[in-house]
């Protein structure tokens, strides 16, 4: 991430020293160490890095896009040196994903990469093209997850996969497996914004800010047409009263709403953990199990 640009390597050193969980770079090496039974080469690191790269990228984007000044309990780049800079940083960070890949001839590592930053773009927008009408479904709603979360990590475990053994069976195989860890990832997202006994008051960032998650999909097509025009009316034209979203909140949770969207997050953990069945036994699949538990499990 080293540059000649005095700004840009304050800026690099700042955001390695907030870095997050890293979960995504541990997804690239579980997958690829279970899969070569721990033997992993300098692909595997480049794929990882290139990974966090981009991800991280996407969060510099994602905070402009946002107007958010706040990221992972610290300052985001935009905070600190405005959006310019940061538009910037983000596309800084992207051509160095991109090059690592290039430069080192791993065409099928940029293949998988690319796809996913595609992806990603396609998902957000998506997003914001249905969140103007409150009548999204439930298919729409996952393919945005889809594109917008799940590719991701998707990526990071065909990624992984082809790292050790490029063009296998093995790497479309970990890319579902991925994807499903991403779409139960960010549904348990959506159950945040509603309240867990480990985080407390539910926080209902989502129903002000009018997304729709699954949880209000599922409520929305389920109730009378009385109570969904009184629920459009709400997240509408009173998103800002904490009252009202407080009301919204509780709806959803004696309609079924937070019931539902924990039986679809556990379907997609159990279908990602048939995934693994066929693999031998091994430490780094362990772990990987773990990983798909936390995703279910984290209370943040």
């Amino acid at each position: 991430m080293s540059s000649r640009v005095a700004l840009l390597n304050r800026i690099t050193h700042y955001i390695v020293n907030r870095k997050g969980k890293q979960m995504r770079p541990m997804f690239v090496f579980l997958t690829a160490k279970m899969i070569s039974n721990g033997d992993v080469s300098e692909r595997t690191y480049r794929g990882a890095s290139v990974l966090e790269l981009i991800h991280t990228a996407t969060l510099v984007h994602d905070d402009v896009v946002d107007e958010s000044d706040r990221r992972r309990g610290f300052f985001s780049i935009n905070a600190l040196w405005k959006n310019k800079i940061a538009v910037l940083v983000g596309d800084f960070l992207l051509s160095k994903g991109l090059l690592l890949c290039i430069d080192n001839n791993d065409f099928d590592l940029l293949k998988i990469i690319s796809v996913a930053v595609r992806e990603m773009s396609e998902g957000e927008l998506l997003q914001i093209e249905k969140a103007r009408n409150l009548d999204i479904t439930e298919a729409i709603y996952y393919e945005i997850i889809r594109q917008k979360t799940a590719t991701l990590i998707a990526a990071c475990c065909s990624l992984g996969a082809a790292s050790v053994k490029p063009l296998s069976e093995e790497v479309e195989t970990m890319r579902k497996f991925g994807e499903l860890i991403g779409m139960s990832f960010q549904i348990k997202d959506d159950l945040f914004d509603y309240g867990t006994q480990q985080i407390g008051k539910p926080t209902g960032i989502d129903i002000k800010e009018q997304k729709m998650t699954l949880p209000l999909i599922y409520v929305l097509n389920h109730c009378s047409k009385k109570e969904k025009s009184w629920l459009i009316n709400s997240i509408k034209n009173h998103n800002k009263d904490t009252k009202r979203v407080k009301e919204v909140i509780a709806f959803v949770k004696d309609n079924g709403g937070l019931d539902y969207a924990v039986s679809k997050m556990k379907s997609f953990q159990e279908q990602a953990l048939k995934l693994l069945e066929p693999f031998p036994e091994s430490p780094y699949k362990n772990s990987l199990i773990l990983m798909v538990n936390y995703v279910i499990e984290r209370n943040k």
